[in-house]
């Protein structure tokens, strides 16, 4: 009976050891294949997308400041005055609606040269129009208002701006995605490996330039033909 026993414990102890072996062999396995998947997850590579589209601006503002000095205040604001009306009939002339063209500030200063006190009147006007041609036409012609003896001061440029940006943002992403889908497809391809989704993504800080690179300035009219610029970073899981 002894015998017996005994070699039923030496049964049951062989199962236990087994057991614990495969749980082991197991436990190993379940282990280095979770590894492995966590390395696989963490394989990623980070690229950029372009996307530019050329636009043309829909709003132009011209900004006229202009001014006279003399000995009387007076007589001043007078010639003031004909300049206004002479830079309203040169717009009105084009066929620029009355409310196109609005008062954006006005000042009166004082000054003594060689003991006598002389007045300077300043004014400033401002064009605000969606009509992108006729605007340019008119800087164009801006020298027939100098040869009514307007003198343009200096931050009397034009500038043209694009409001509808809001419009083709949309498009513009997804086109700098697919650029950077195709770049980190490349990388793969070099790399023996494919792509996955996407991890984590920046869109970037969308530009508007001139599309010539010409720069607005004193004497220089800005242009309306515009570059819309965006970078968006993204970074895509490895297969």
């Amino acid at each position: 009976m002894e015998t017996g026993r005994t070699q039923d414990r030496g049964t049951a102890l062989l199962i236990v050891a087994a057991i614990l072996a495969l749980g082991m062999i197991l436990g190993g396995y379940l282990l280095g294949n979770g590894l492995v998947r966590a390395h696989h997850a963490d394989r990623s590579v980070t690229v950029r997308g372009l996307a530019e589209r050329n636009v043309t601006a829909d709003l132009a503002v011209w900004t006229l400041n202009y001014s006279k000095q003399g000995l009387d205040l007076a007589e001043v604001q007078a010639d003031i005055d004909r300049d206004t009306q002479s830079i309203r009939r040169f717009f009105a002339s084009l066929g620029f609606h009355a409310e196109a063209l609005a008062p954006a500030g006005a000042g009166v200063s004082q000054s003594y040269m060689n003991g006598v006190q002389t007045v300077t009147v300043s004014q400033r006007l401002q064009l605000r129009t969606t009509d992108i041609a006729r605007a340019r036409r008119a800087v164009a012609r801006q020298f027939d208002l100098v040869r009514q003896g307007v003198v343009l001061q200096e931050g009397s440029g034009i500038s043209y701006s694009f409001t509808k940006l809001n419009d083709i943002k949309p498009a513009m992403v997804a086109e700098a995605t697919r650029d950077a889908r195709a770049a980190a497809e490349q990388f793969a391809k070099d790399s023996d490996t494919g792509v996955g989704g996407i991890k984590s993504a920046t869109q970037g800080y969308f530009s508007v330039e001139a599309r010539d690179g010409e720069q607005a300035g004193y004497g220089v009219a800005d242009t309306p033909f515009k570059k819309v610029r965006v970078v968006t970073t993204v970074d895509f899981y490895l297969d």
